[in-house]
């Protein structure tokens, strides 16, 4: 109630301005059609007494159809600009029509003379311009009094890159938002023409290459990347270069994710490792993937995991007929539930807890929920842990994969999508070799079943529940150190969501028995990916925060590869970034006995368990019985 006063006390005072606007329009109107002179006709003064007040009305109910006291002026811009002119060319127009048709020259009340209709016209807009327009002044001028009053400290100096229109919009959103603690100082672009220009007063001095220099000059404490539209290419560049001068990174949200995510494109983040390390935006067959998903029952195993998640996330654009997501942690899955169903309003989503390893369970959910299409990505994947624990690592990977893959046979699925790793490929430790038995089941069952299985090899994503990212984090937030396992200790890297709408593109290539290998772009030294944590923190590495070598951990290798040497080369598909690995020949007839074999001594008879990975997967060259604390 009190607000709502508030708005029509400012709504009346506005109306008090407008009229004294156009009331003075007309009257300087006069002076200057008359040479100084007012009124030196007796009827022209009647004229304009008795015109007047109906000149004010239209002008005032103008205004009101073009919301002129609804609209926040403080605020202005070009927009507004073009309201005022609309409103008031359109009153002025009704003004001059009415002049002509209602003069009455026996009551001396005649028009006005023409010049008195242009000239009061062009004195109207820039008065009423100018009220309005004052309200942006006012509000600048408190913000420049706001800075000057508080600490400095609270306000950061701010380099903008981009002098585009996004750069635009961000460089007057820090000057006229209250809440914005950053000046923008000056701002770089590397269009040559745009050096020297100014864009909403704050000056471009250069291209990406002056930004060290520059950033040293003007004393620039911050960085804004506001160029939704930039390459990852140009965006790591540009980002690399930033990292070096110790200024706080930030930037504004890609243009995917202000599309899917209906992010505000003014919302400025901090720059993660993710822009980068992250590729292109992927591309996908549309048509394609609708075909398998749209109007079917999808079904995803670890669907509260890292990858699970998105998978789920991407999923549901795609209007299945209902999303079931099957998981083991409730409270990631009921996070997931809670996200999904905010984020898609008609999504028919079923969130089920249950472990992949209980098969009466999976028979259960599979006999009523009768999914079409399945995404297995329910594992236990950190290597060290399972280390120490293989008979684990048997039972929820091998035997997980198992249920799902026999229920998927059972039940009709049209569709079964392992996500495998490149782990698997000549492993050194145990989560690989079941990954490895994984893609082999896979294999077996396409070739037993109606059901097309496929697996998905890929390497490392960022940021995933146990990933390195997390890790170093942590550790730079606690001012160090920064532990790495080897100085060449190299991994292949791919965002979630990247990884994710492969899974669901090379879903919609599938077949029947394929392993799809993910193009994972270039190797990343993982000491490299800790420096560049610690730039974007703010700090030096080896400066602020050391890094330290601990040696290799049981079961990790130096570099991860992709293909096994028998697969040979990958066959190309129709995604630039899906290739298919050839199928490794393996003895079919005493794979079950093998299976089963493994399955009688799973956590029981180590030793024997890992004669059995070893016969399966005879690539593994680990020996994770040996560091297995509780080992037969």
């Amino acid at each position: 109630m009190k607000n709502q006063r508030a708005t029509l006390g400012k709504s009346f005072i506005q109306i008090i301005i407008d009229i004294l606007c156009v009331f003075f329009s007309y009257w300087i109107a006069f002076i200057l059609r008359y040479d100084g002179r007012i009124f030196p006709r007796s009827y022209d003064w009647e004229s304009f007494s008795a015109w007047i007040p109906w000149i004010t009305a239209i002008f005032i109910i103008s205004f009101t159809v073009f919301r002129f006291y609804t609209t926040m002026w403080q605020f202005a811009s070009l927009d507004e600009l073009l309201m005022i002119f609309y409103g008031t060319t359109t009153a002025a127009l009704i003004v001059t029509i009415s002049g002509f048709m209602f003069s009455w020259p026996v009551f001396h009340v005649r028009r006005f003379p023409w010049g008195v209709y242009i000239i009061a016209w062009v004195f109207t807009i820039f008065l009423v311009g100018a009220s309005r327009f004052s309200f942006r002044l006012i509000r600048r001028v408190k913000r420049k009094s706001q800075i000057s009053k508080q600490d400095s400290e609270e306000f950061h100096r701010v380099m903008i890159i981009g002098a585009g229109e996004m750069g635009s919009m961000v460089i007057k959103d820090m000057k006229t938002a209250p809440e914005s603690k950053g000046i923008p100082v000056i701002a770089i672009d590397d269009n040559k023409s745009k050096k020297g220009t100014r864009i909403h007063g704050v000056k471009v001095v250069g291209g990406r290459e002056s930004i060290p220099k520059m950033a040293v000059r003007y004393n620039i404490d911050q960085i804004v990347l506001a160029i939704a539209t930039a390459s990852k290419k140009d965006k790591q560049d540009i980002l690399s270069i930033c990292a070096k001068t110790g200024c706080q990174l930030k930037t504004i949200p890609a243009l995917y994710e202000i599309i899917e995510d209906s992010a505000d494109p003014l919302k400025v983040r901090n720059v993660d490792i993710i822009d980068l390390l992250g590729r292109d935006e992927i591309k996908l067959n549309i048509a394609e993937i609708s075909g398998y998903l749209q109007n079917k029952t999808v079904l995803v195993t670890g669907g509260g995991g890292s990858i699970g998640s998105e998978l789920c996330r991407q999923i549901a654009y795609f209007n299945p007929k209902k999303l079931i997501i099957f998981d083991i942690y409730e409270n990631n899955a009921y996070d997931l539930q809670n996200e999904l169903l905010m984020r898609f309003k008609h999504l028919n989503l079923e969130v089920l807890i249950g472990s992949v390893r209980d098969k009466a369970r999976i028979e259960h959910v599979f006999s009523v929920c009768r999914p079409d299409v399945v995404f297995h990505a329910a594992a236990h994947k950190h290597v060290p842990l399972m280390e120490l624990s293989p008979g684990e690592a048997v039972k929820n990977n091998v035997f997980g994969t198992l249920n799902v893959a026999q229920a998927c046979d059972k039940y009709g699925v049209k569709r079964m999508v392992l996500i495998s790793t490149d782990k698997a490929v000549n492993p050194t430790n145990i989560m690989g070799a079941t990954k490895r038995i994984c893609e082999l089941i896979i294999q077996y069952s396409s070739r037993h079943s109606k059901t097309d299985y496929v697996a998905v090899r890929f390497g490392n994503v960022l940021g995933s529940n146990g990933s390195v990212i997390p890790l170093f984090k942590k550790q730079i937030a606690a001012g160090g150190p920064v532990t790495v396992t080897h100085p060449d200790i190299i991994r292949y890297f791919m965002t979630i969501p990247e990884a994710a709408r492969l899974v669901i593109q090379a879903g919609g290539m599938a077949r029947g028995g394929e392993i799809f290998v993910l193009d994972m772009g270039q190797p990343v030294k993982i000491v490299d990916l800790a420096r560049n944590l610690i730039r974007l923190s703010g700090l030096q590495p080896d400066v602020d925060i050391k890094i330290e070598y601990t040696g290799l951990r049981p079961g990790e290798k130096l570099y991860e590869e992709l293909l096994l040497d028998s697969e040979g080369g990958c066959q190309k598909t129709s995604h630039e970034l899906i290739y298919i690995g050839t199928p490794i020949p393996f003895n079919e007839d005493t794979f079950i006995n093998q299976i089963e074999k493994l399955r009688e001594v799973a956590g029981s008879n180590n030793v024997e368990m890992m004669n059995v990975v070893h016969e399966l997967v005879p690539t593994y060259s680990g020996h994770a019985e040996e560091t297995d604390a509780l080992a037969n």
